[in-house]
């Protein structure tokens, strides 16, 4: 099957797949584009190294798909009034996120964006947020981009480099998946340590 993907993977087709699922995920977090970048790129891998533009292009079109997303939550966030301020208030998860979330740009530590990119669902809260909050687009849409290219850069590189070194197979997929769960994983466990380390000092 990744024969098949690599052929395509020049394919306008395959970009617009990859561009809306990541577009779509800020909103469904359960959709698998991480996974599916990494196999594009594994496929890629396969190629010889004039395929090496179609991998810069699967970057940028991860990268700009997924500030795209951000961009349309925090503005559907922004115009969702009290509805969505009483949706949030409900969730002691969100709102903490939230608070978070405002006091992290305020003082411009918006390296929490770039983490969040990683967290499982953290995109969804943090662009969600950012947006009910009222944030200023410049103070979030910055840490967006960065956030954004960070984790395709990340997520291409797995499937590239996991090919190389252990072949275009799913046996190089599947390591290199492994890697994206366990920075997420680590992602979650540093964004959670975080507030209590705030506390204690």
């Amino acid at each position: 099957m990744l024969e098949h993907l690599g052929s395509l993977i020049g394919s306008p087709w395959i970009y617009a797949v990859v561009a809306l699922s990541i577009v779509l995920d800020v909103f469904l977090p359960v959709l698998p584009s991480g996974v599916l970048v990494i196999t594009v790129a594994t496929a890629a891998a396969a190629g010889s190294a004039t395929d090496v533009p179609d991998i810069l292009a699967l970057t940028l079109c991860a990268a700009t798909a997924s500030v795209l997303g951000d961009l349309v939550a925090y503005r559907l966030a922004w115009r969702g009034g009290a509805r969505l301020d009483r949706a949030i208030s409900r969730s002691r998860r969100l709102t903490t996120a939230q608070e978070r979330l405002g006091a992290a740009l305020a003082r411009g530590g918006g390296a929490l964006v770039v983490l969040a990119r990683f967290a499982p669902a953290g995109r969804s809260v943090v662009s969600l947020g950012a947006g009910a909050a009222h944030r200023r687009a410049r103070d979030f849409l910055p840490w967006s981009a960065l956030a954004g290219l960070t984790w395709a850069a990340y997520s291409v590189a797995l499937g590239w480099f996991g090919a190389h070194w252990l072949g275009a197979s799913w046996l190089a997929t599947a390591v290199s998946v492994g890697a994206l769960f366990g920075a997420g994983a680590g992602a979650a466990y540093v964004m959670r340590r975080e507030p209590r380390a705030s506390e204690a000092s």
